[in-house]
């Protein structure tokens, strides 16, 4: 055996009360293996919102998995192969392969692996530009009844989009600690740490630079980043994060997704949505239409800059159904105070 690649894995559920979960992961993903189970029929509703969900993310590289396929006669999986094909013609999957798989049984894992490894090229990576990771959980390393002197700092969990981070280096995080004001309009300060360790898995690194899942031991209070509560912030080298945004302009918002496998009606002014920007899942009140521009205001701020993908999702009898996308036009920022270093 040798190493031909390193590969991290997100794992993204299909149950549309996690749709959220799903979007924030797809964020840093750069392919994607779509998964169908071989003994229901093809689509299941939550198969074409993952889809939704990759064409929105512009994932190119994609490998379907016909899974429990030891359940099943061979002219049932004949004919599931034609509905896959089917389903996925005219979509970004439109010619991706399909893998005949039993995932219990390990039929085909290394037919997977060796399609991960040809199909899905090593994606270019940005080592120059100062750098940018998205927090996708954090957590508090201290079991109860630690003693003062061995309480370590908040763990931030996430992938680097560019740039290297290195042991010692000094970080903010944006929004950081969100506030209201007396009138109400949130207030962020940012939070300023040192990295003091780097781990990828079990590996202890010195620096480390863009691709997998990376945890970042700080200097940070750890009731700051228990219980994920970073989650959906931005990590990086202190003056080079974009603005943190109340209000956003998005064009685009093409209508995709499954609203009850019917036509998505238009944005109304007023309708509460969800947006995921990255890996911040917050809710937005739509303030204004136009045409197939959109104002929405955000209940929480978030760190992101134009140009950015955003994607929109309604409630759809008590569930959050992906409805379409938007790409950031414009929008309203918040005064972040300048950094003490």
């Amino acid at each position: 055996m040798k190493l031909l690649r390193h590969v991290s894995f997100v794992d993204c559920p299909g149950h549309d009360i996690l749709m959220a979960t799903m979007l924030n992961g797809a964020a840093i993903m750069d392919g994607a293996l779509l998964l169908i189970a071989a003994n229901e029929s093809c689509p299941q509703p939550q198969t074409s919102e993952h889809l939704a969900a990759v064409e929105i993310m512009q994932l190119k590289h994609i490998i379907i998995l016909q899974n429990k396929i030891d359940l099943i006669q061979e002219n049932v999986a004949i004919n599931q192969h034609e509905a896959i094909q089917k389903f996925i013609m005219n979509t970004v999957a439109d010619g991706a392969p399909i893998v005949p798989v039993s995932a219990q049984l390990k039929y085909n894992i290394d037919v997977v692996c060796e399609y991960i490894v040809k199909k899905i090229p090593i994606p270019k990576r940005n080592f120059i530009s100062p750098p940018n990771m998205i927090v996708i959980r954090s957590f508090d390393v201290n079991k109860p009844g630690f003693e003062v002197d061995e309480i370590k700092g908040g763990v931030a969990g996430g992938s680097i989009l560019r740039g290297v981070l290195k042991v010692n280096q000094l970080i903010e995080i944006r929004p950081g600690i969100v506030v209201k004001d007396e009138r109400g309009n949130p207030k962020c300060t940012p939070i300023y740490s040192r990295i003091i360790s780097l781990y990828a898995e079990q590996n202890e690194l010195q620096y480390a630079v863009p691709g997998g899942l990376i945890g970042v031991g700080t200097t940070m209070d750890p009731t700051l980043t228990r219980a994920d509560r970073l989650v959906g912030q931005v990590l990086g080298e202190i003056g080079s994060l974009p603005d943190v945004f109340v209000e956003l302009e998005t064009v685009g918002s093409e209508n995709k997704g499954s609203e009850k496998q019917g036509k998505v009606t238009k944005l109304t002014k007023g309708e509460i949505l969800m947006l995921n920007i990255g890996s911040m899942s917050t809710g937005a009140k739509v303030v204004g239409v136009k045409n197939d521009l959109a104002k929405l205001q955000l209940t929480a701020p978030v760190c992101t800059s134009k140009g950015e993908k955003v994607a929109l999702s309604r409630r759809v009898e008590k569930h959050w159904r992906l409805i379409g996308w938007g790409q950031i036009q414009a929008g309203t920022t918040i005064e972040v105070p300048p950094s003490p270093f």
